[in-house]
Order: C-alpha cells, then sequence, then structure tokens
C-alpha cells in the first residue's frame, strides 16, 4: 500500500479509523498493530509516535465512541422531555441505534477488555455517557412511590443491561439467535415490561 500523506494529526485519525475497521472485521484481539499500520498506509514505527501499542489505540476508539454514544444519549434523552417517560424511552432506542450504526466504536467500548479507568480522558466520558441514562431514571422514578421505588443507579442498570443483551443477541448477526421480531420491538416491549411492573405504565398500554 502506498504511503499517504497526513498532516496536521491526520494520520491519528486514519490509525484510529484502520483500527476501527479491523475491529468490525477481526474483533479487538484479533489484528496486530502492523496491520493497523497498514490500513493506515504508514510503517508499524510511525504508530509509535501517536500510541504506545494496540491497547492504547483501541482505547482511543472507545474514549471516540463514549463522546459520540454520550451526546447521541443526551439528544434523545432531550432534558427530559417531552414527558419523563417518553425521554427514558428514548434513550433505550438510541443504545440500540449507536450500536448499528458504530460497530467497531461499539466493542471497542464493551467488548474489547479496555478499562474505562485506562485513562481519565476515558473515565470521564463514559461516566457522562452512563450518566444520561442516570438521571432519566432519577426523574422517571420520581412518579413511583418512595417505599417502593428502586435505587436509580439499580434501574438504570437494568435498562443498561436490557439493552446490551438485545444488541447481543438479536441486533449484530450472532449466528444462531435470530428473532422472530426486530430487535428494536423486542427492546421496546422488554424495557414496557419493566416499567409496568414499576407502575409507570398503565396495564392497558
Amino acid at each position: 500500500m502506498a504511503k499517504r500523506g497526513y498532516h496536521h494529526g491526520n494520520l491519528r485519525e486514519a490509525l484510529i479509523a484502520g483500527c476501527l475497521r479491523l475491529i468490525e472485521e477481526k474483533g479487538p484481539t484479533g489484528f496486530t498493530l502492523s496491520e493497523a499500520a497498514r490500513e493506515a498506509g504508514v510503517t508499524p514505527a510511525a504508530v509509535y509516535r501517536h500510541f504506545e501499542g494496540r491497547e492504547d489505540m483501541i482505547a482511543e476508539a472507545a474514549r471516540q465512541g463514549y463522546e459520540i454514544f454520550a451526546d447521541l444519549m443526551e439528544h434523545a434523552y432531550d432534558n427530559g422531555k417531552p414527558t419523563p417517560l417518553s425521554a427514558f424511552e428514548a434513550t433505550g432506542r438510541a443504545y440500540l441505534a449507536f450500536a448499528r450504526r458504530f460497530p467497531g466504536h461499539y466493542v471497542a467500548m464493551f467488548e474489547s477488555g479496555i478499562s474505562i479507568q485506562r485513562t481519565p480522558e476515558l473515565h470521564a466520558v463514559a461516566t457522562r455517557a452512563m450518566g444520561v441514562l442516570e438521571k432519566a431514571a432519577v426523574e422517571l422514578s420520581m412518579q413511583i412511590p418512595p417505599e417502593k421505588r428502586p435505587p436509580p443507579q439499580m434501574f438504570s442498570a437494568h435498562i443498561w443491561a436490557l439493552s446490551h443483551g438485545v444488541v447481543e443477541l438479536f441486533a449484530r448477526g450472532s449466528p444462531g439467535t435470530k428473532s422472530p421480531f426486530p430487535p428494536e420491538d423486542l427492546l421496546e416491549s422488554g424495557i414496557g415490561v419493566y416499567l409496568r411492573g414499576l407502575g409507570l405504565i398503565p396495564p392497558d398500554r
């Protein structure tokens, strides 16, 4: 592959783009740093000017993914409008939409084994993303009598787990896990069952 001329930090982004393509194709542990360099059209030595190694590159892909993810979640939540319930449900749909649109980032974030504690920047943006769902849970749970109200962190963790499960099992083309229902319907109905059990959705809805 011919070497490309990169200027003003473009090489760093080209390396991340190549890393994301390889993650989608081979998984987060299925490629070498040399392959990532080849994707960007540079020598492996050039990679070390920007990253300490493959995991450092994947961590940056995860950080960028969390930035996109947090923005999408905040947009979906829209400060709890038009109602806390509809805003909460929108965050679940945003999770599924992100996984489908940004599969490389999704894998780097959730399936690479990279800890969100790896760098302060990664931890900060991951916390921001998770905080959107927790804030949505706090607002919605205010409608539940205090004695029946689950901790907001548990509330949001349940929905996070449900969303993640639907993505992993049914939205990423995993062999042997086809569902007769679209992933969007599975997620929406699952969230509906959960919220109905908390008394937040009328039984006839």
